[in-house]
């Protein structure tokens, strides 16, 4: 990390004028961070051997404040690619099943950008044996195309679905799906995968447990829902959910937890969640302070999984609301 620091303040000067006289960090909570409000002021850039910018990722506006921008380039894409399907693999299965995305074709067309929401569907590329992009163009708001799912499930008896939560659960959960669908989801093992959007459906009272049971009971037996919680301020590290309740960190990413009044590194009670990973190249988004609160945990957790791993709270008081998915 003081090597990417260091990378960071040689070619990016909004990101050096920062830390003009920073030197190495002996310790990891000392290494120089952002918050991640700052990439919704300005587009951040690291120049450098071997780095060619090629895109936006871009969340949603759903503030005055406006959108958070990432730059992306070629090599911290690849690794990021790789880095979110190792990640997937490991909590799904490694076989390639046909992916149906709640979302519109035309959302891959957007010359130079990239939503948060189609980014997040496709990190489950890697594990798609084919991509079905399954909603409608309807003024009157998102509706599924049912005749579109059957035909892919009447012809494979395992698929997975992705879609951002809250549209999952509208759009699918509480749908009034035709019979002659349901005939055919009930003989299809269905692994639902979600990110984001929690906000929506805590309005409406629904809990995880409630939206769970209602997607699995849409599928065959053993269809199963897999909640993965990510930024796109840091692209390629997602945190899915394990079987006990908590989010593992990968080897190529680190988190802390800072008390939100002093910033002081905290464990084991909750504390702001910042997040480092060793796959941004193209910009300074390696290090950053995030709104949200989390618990980290060094213990061992009952999924056998090794490492830290934390519990997520949801967003500090009073902080902006930040949609990342609804463009």
């Amino acid at each position: 990390m003081n090597a990417l620091t260091q990378w960071h303040i040689d070619g990016c000067p909004g990101y050096r004028a920062i830390w003009p006289d920073w030197k190495n960090s002996t310790r990891v909570e000392d290494l120089p961070f952002l918050h991640v409000g700052v990439f919704k002021k300005r587009l951040w850039q690291t120049a450098g051997a071997g780095v060619r910018h090629q895109r936006v990722l871009k969340s949603s506006a759903t503030s005055n404040a406006g959108n958070s921008r990432i730059s992306l380039d070629e090599r911290s894409s690849t690794l990021q690619a790789a880095s979110s399907s190792s990640i997937l693999r490991d909590a799904l299965g490694g076989e390639l099943r046909p992916l149906i995305v709640l979302d519109h074709a035309k959302s891959l067309l957007q010359r130079g950008e990239t939503s948060a929401r189609i980014a997040a569907a496709l990190s489950l590329r890697p594990l798609a044996s084919a991509l079905h992009f399954v909603m409608a163009e309807d003024p009157a708001g998102p509706r599924l195309l049912w005749d579109q799912i059957a035909a892919v499930c009447a012809q494979h008896d395992h698929v997975r679905v992705y879609g951002f939560t809250w549209l999952l659960w509208q759009t699918w959960a509480t749908a009034e799906i035709p019979d002659t669908v349901r005939q055919v989801l009930a003989r299809t093992r269905i692994q639902f995968v979600h990110s984001g959007g929690w906000k929506k459906l805590e309005a409406q009272a629904v809990d995880r447990a409630a939206f769970d049971r209602r997607l699995i009971a849409t599928g065959a037996p053993n269809s199963q829902v897999l909640d993965f919680y990510g930024l796109v301020e840091q692209v390629g590290v997602i945190f899915p959910l394990c079987p006990a309740g908590h989010r593992h960190i990968p080897r190529w990413a680190l988190a802390l937890t800072r008390d939100p009044w002093t910033l002081d590194c905290v464990r084991e009670k909750p504390g702001m969640l910042q997040l480092m990973n060793t796959l941004s190249f193209g910009a300074p988004y390696h290090n950053v302070l995030t709104e949200d609160i989390g618990v980290l945990h060094s213990t061992p957790c009952p999924c056998g999984r090794a490492g830290p791993h934390f519990d997520l709270h949801g967003r500090i008081p009073k902080a902006e609301v930040r949609g990342c998915a609804n463009v």
